[in-house]
């Protein structure tokens, strides 16, 4: 195995390499359904490697190096990166019985994973493009001694960013700027040990900040495994964000592919799952999302009115706020501003929200700062129990301002989430007249 030792910078140019190799034949929207896998299988290989020559250095027990017990996880027979590397032919269908074989033998942990890609489509992947692609990732390698997974995942998220950029009406549907994540992860505040979820993860943005934010703030990680859920309709999307969980070192995560609204994953007997902190930016404004089956909702979701068929923003809301536990849960959901003015039930919605005094903060954020629509989005914060200097009260801030004007889209910068990270924590002792709280019992009319 070779020490050589790889910087941040050599691998990003790497990866966006390989996605180069693909350009003509597959579309650029496409880029992230082959890459992705490519990156997976060869770093389980390389790491498998590694595993397997430590132990034969420790030892001299070539057996005792090959039993499962001796690796994270397991690779079968003929079913190798190097294996597939020696085919001359009919490349694409070696890759895609490896990595159907590689999913079969972790079925707890790796089955579906590697997505639905046709690598044995030779319209668009022939042999000879193939074999270019497995052979530029062969460039480097990606054992843990030369790529730590803190690297190798910052890459990875580095690689969604430019397939977002190079996709940008696609990428809204599987990607929130950083930025946001960071902002709202900051104000839900999650501790160590606590329970994370995601009900339309996406990526996997959301739980991975929340790792990163116990990891900053001096927190056991470790204590979040086992720990972070999330469900995701798309299943490439739900692939990636799997990927991207193990490829940053997380070991024990639940993210299921499944629609959210219509079938929820997570459940405690007969109920929905509660979690402390429940995040999420789910699609804005869907149409068709389950109306008929909410009608009669066996979880109760429709709490506080069913929403329309062509607008599932408040059925999301509801279905966050069922899911949060008792006393200590939090939320943060990203919502089309337009959420907060519609008249007729989502407006008897939110009159109902208020009433229930679960509302804590909306956040208007500047137009176009999301991937695929011009749109101006907010947040909303939601707790189950607001601390006593809260109760009855809804901080409301103008955020729109604070943004830098991109070519394509708009940008949050960290100084201006630093800044409205101040107006949540300070709640109404802030010196600018932008924020301001008001009281839910003074403001009966919500639009209706």
């Amino acid at each position: 195995m070779s020490d050589q030792h790889i910087t941040l910078s050599q691998l990003e140019s790497h990866l966006w390499e390989s996605a180069n190799i693909l350009r003509g034949p597959v579309d650029a929207a496409d880029f992230k359904t082959y890459i992705f896998p490519l990156l997976f299988f060869k770093r389980i290989c390389d790491v498998w490697d590694e595993e397997y020559q430590e132990i034969v250095d420790e030892t001299g027990d070539e057996q005792l190096a090959w039993f499962p017990e001796s690796h994270r996880f397991q690779i079968p027979e003929d079913c190798h990166w190097n294996d597939v590397r020696t085919k001359a032919s009919n490349v694409g269908t070696a890759l895609q019985r490896a990595m159907r074989e590689i999913e079969k033998a972790n079925p707890d942990t790796l089955y579906g994973v590697f997505g639905d890609a046709q690598w044995s489509n030779k319209d668009r992947l022939s042999d000879a493009l193939l074999k270019d692609l497995i052979e530029h990732f062969s460039k480097l390698p990606f054992g843990n001694k030369n790529v730590s997974s803190d690297l190798l995942g910052d890459a990875y998220e580095y690689l969604i960013k430019k397939f977002a950029d190079a996709t940008n009406k696609k990428a809204g549907e599987f990607y929130t700027p950083r930025s946001v994540v960071r902002l709202m992860i900051d104000m839900l505040d999650p501790k160590e040990a606590e329970t994370i979820y995601d009900p339309a993860c996406g990526t996997g943005g959301m739980l991975l900040a929340a790792v990163q934010h116990v990891k900053e703030q001096h927190g056991d990680v470790k204590r979040l495994w086992g720990k972070l859920y999330g469900q995701e309709k798309n299943l490439t999307t739900s692939s990636i964000a799997r990927m991207n969980l193990f490829l940053h070192g997380i070991e024990d995560f639940q993210v299921v592919r499944g629609d959210t609204l219509r079938n929820p994953a997570f459940f405690e007997v007969d109920r929905l799952a509660t979690f402390d902190c429940v995040i999420a930016n789910p699609p804005f404004s869907l149409e068709k999302w389950g109306e008929d089956l909410w009608l009669n909702d066996p979880f109760g979701r429709n709490f506080a009115g069913l929403p329309p068929s062509s607008s599932g923003d408040f059925a999301w809301v509801q279905h966050m706020v069922k899911s949060m536990a008792d006393v200590i849960g939090r939320m943060a959901v990203v919502l089309p501003q337009g959420a907060l003015f519609r008249k007729g039930v989502e407006g008897s919605i939110r009159q109902k929200l208020l009433e229930m005094d679960l509302v804590e903060a909306v956040i208007g954020l500047a137009p176009n700062l999301f991937y695929g629509t011009g749109l101006a989005a907010c947040i909303m914060v939601c707790a189950k129990r607001k601390p006593a200097k809260h109760k009855n009260k809804v901080l409301i801030a103008d955020a729109s301002r604070l943004f830098r004007r991109g070519r394509a889209q708009n940008h949050l910068e960290p100084e201006h989430a630093t800044e409205i990270l101040s107006w949540y924590r300070g709640f109404a002792d802030v010196q600018d007249a932008v924020p301001w709280s008001v009281s839910t019992r003074s403001r009966p009319k919500t639009g209706r």
